[in-house]
């Protein structure tokens, strides 16, 4: 069992972040010891483990509550899959590409400011360069 300083270090969120997805709803509540402090355990710690990838991702808290609804861990899936497996995936699956859809328009987005930037700052090289010979 983890204190949720520890839980919150291996996970990579703050304390104040497990605190607040408990509070949301977007984890449930972890089992407290006899003096009331917050317990996790490695399945907690996983979970919150798979919430910072999401996280990293740029998900919203409502698709990664949305993500995780089903509370069902697919790394290692049994199968055949049933009905409601399928259907947990096909929702995850709906997320994710419509996640990255838009991750790629902001990718193309900046992909075009970075060239635009990479333009002025030849522009502004090329006329320092040029009052440098001029002198």
């Amino acid at each position: 069992m983890y204190s949720i300083g520890q839980a919150a270090e291996l996970a990579g969120f703050s304390i104040d972040t497990l605190r607040y997805y408990e509070k949301i709803g977007l984890t449930k509540p972890p089992m407290r010891n006899p003096g009331g402090l917050r317990l996790y355990s490695e399945d907690d710690v996983r979970l919150l483990s798979s919430l910072h990838c999401l996280k990293k991702t740029g998900l919203t808290l409502a698709e990664m509550k949305a993500f995780l609804q089903e509370g069902r861990c697919f790394a290692n899936p049994a199968f055949p899959l049933s009905d409601e497996d399928r259907e947990a995936i096909a929702g995850r699956t709906q997320i994710l590409s419509e996640h990255l859809a838009r991750m790629e328009e902001q990718y193309l987005a900046l992909s075009d400011i970075i060239g635009q930037t990479r333009e002025k700052l030849d522009f502004y090289d090329k006329l320092l360069e040029k009052e440098a010979t001029m002198k």
